[in-house]
């Protein structure tokens, strides 16, 4: 356990870059943090940080180093949260990194459901892009991936997959609130907000709006899916939400939703993923179970 929190120090260095940062976040004293870290560089024989103007930076040996220093933290995390379930007591920390078109409703929803047959259960969510979920994954920064139309490796386990359409968002007093069925065309005569272009759902228009010799006429970009949202309520742009991010948003009385015609923009995939080869912890593991289950109803 004292290897461990070795480890849990170094992680906390790498991820800050900041000897003094990292040994305040441990309540210890900075002297005492840097003489661990030449301990283990005395162990390996080598540096593992350069030392830089603005604090540190992992060396090449030192990349190689916090690959297993996470892994053996997520391994320790994994068997802690088998002994509690061999206790009755399902404790543990799920990390998560999902799409931002899934953070208003559906991941909540999700860690509300978990949370309240496994109150012990503490998550931290972050929002990742198409191109950044893998190596999220890769850095045991995340557990588990839901992320829409991922850049994907082999190192990306998709344990489930789902199609999801592409939806028009508007206020609910413009003029094509109205009906069922929308025409990409229409969508592209007006200004838009949207996403910036690591989005799965940008990629998405992009490749659609192609094909029609359409530019797509950007009147606001953001990368927080909230501001576009309420932009949207109160103005004549239209924005682009999936079939998962509008399905259980009915309260938003001054929005408006209408799917795009499927001839015009094909579903693109929702992929639930983990890396590949990595034993998740109990609680994880659930976690992965119960989100899959949602989305395969």
């Amino acid at each position: 356990m004292r290897h461990q929190l070795s480890l849990h120090y170094l992680d906390t260095v790498a991820r800050i870059g900041s000897i003094r940062k990292a040994a305040d976040q441990h309540a210890i004293t900075s002297s005492a943090l840097n003489r661990r870290i030449i301990a283990m560089e005395d162990d390996l024989g080598v540096p593992i940080f350069d030392r830089v103007a603005n604090g540190v930076r992992l060396n090449t040996a030192g990349e190689l180093l916090i690959q297993h220093a996470r892994a053996q933290l997520a391994d320790m995390e994994r068997v802690k949260s088998q002994i509690h379930d061999l206790q009755g007591v399902r404790r543990g920390h799920i990390s998560i990194v999902a799409s931002q078109a899934l953070m208003p409703y559906i991941i909540p929803l999700q860690i509300k459901a978990y949370r309240s047959e496994h109150p012990q259960i503490t998550f931290s969510v972050r929002v990742c892009t198409r191109f950044t979920a893998l190596t999220e994954l890769q850095s045991y920064s995340a557990d588990l991936a839901v992320v829409f139309e991922p850049e994907l490796a082999p190192e990306f386990e998709s344990v489930f997959a789902v199609p999801q359409q592409l939806h028009a968002q508007f206020n609910r007093d413009h003029s094509l609130a109205g009906g069922d069925g929308l025409r990409l065309r229409e969508c592209l005569q007006w200004p838009l907000a949207l996403p910036t272009k690591n989005n799965g759902i940008r990629h998405l228009l992009e490749q659609s709006a192609s094909p029609l010799s359409s530019k797509l006429n950007v009147a606001i970009e953001s990368d927080n899916a909230y501001l576009l949202q309420r932009v949207v309520e109160t103005s004549e742009l239209i924005s682009f939400a999936l079939t998962a991010g509008v399905q259980d948003n009915d309260e938003l009385a001054s929005l408006r939703h209408r799917s795009i015609s499927s001839t015009d923009v094909k579903p693109g995939m929702l992929h639930i993923g983990r890396l590949k080869g990595r034993h998740l912890s109990v609680a994880a593991a659930k976690f992965l179970d119960q989100i899959t289950e949602f989305f395969d109803t």
